[in-house]
């Protein structure tokens, strides 16, 4: 008979998936994983199957708790569109300097992950790409509806700011993990909101 696991694998989860987000996923080792979680190697891959596995259900976890609460925030009906806008760019950069252990940015795991593994793992590609489209989807509704309502300038199609802007929450999330004070990544982000007014 099988013995009943004696820990939470949601914390556990969590707890794996900061250490990636620190660490990036070839820096962090098993034993990383192992103090991360307070569990033993056969528990972790017993739990897990795999470093490769428990870091898709990282990644996975990672998306679920960036990417819900942003798309809510942009299909918010009770604020106008560009506020919409505003306020998710103010919100990643509060996320810069709140996730700052040993005094630096982290940044953020989909963009970490883009730039260590997307060219050469097809499996993590695929991930970001499908969290990427449901991003995406959401800014340019919103975008949309701001230039139906005439707050955002017309002059480009809605999907294309909406890729313009997820580039710019990257570019914000990069500079912030290379140092960026807080007054240039909020001058990244108000320049991208001036972009989009008419």
């Amino acid at each position: 008979m099988a013995r009943p696991r004696t820990f939470d694998e949601d914390r556990a989860l969590d707890a794996a998936m900061r250490a990636f987000w620190a660490n990036g996923y070839e820096a962090t080792s098993t034993q990383d994983l192992c103090v991360a979680t307070g569990l033993g190697r056969s528990s972790i891959y017993n739990t897990f199957s795999s470093k490769r596995d428990l870091f898709r259900r990282s990644l996975d976890r990672y998306n679920e708790l960036m990417t819900v609460p942003q798309v809510a925030l942009l299909e918010d009906p009770e604020l106008p569109p560009l506020e919409r806008v505003r306020m998710l760019l103010a919100r990643v950069v509060d996320g810069e300097f709140e996730n700052r252990p040993q005094g630096r940015s982290i940044g953020c795991l989909t963009v970490n992950t883009v730039v260590e593994l997307a060219g050469r793992d097809p499996e993590a590609a695929a991930v970001l790409e499908r969290d990427q489209q449901v991003r995406l989807a959401a800014l340019g509704a919103a975008i949309g509806a701001g230039q139906r309502a005439g707050e955002i300038a017309g002059r480009r199609e809605a999907g294309e700011l909406a890729r313009f802007v997820n580039a710019v929450i990257a570019g914000i999330r990069v500079a912030a993990k290379g140092g960026a004070d807080r007054a240039a990544v909020e001058a990244i982000a108000a320049t991208a909101v001036d972009a989009l007014t008419p």
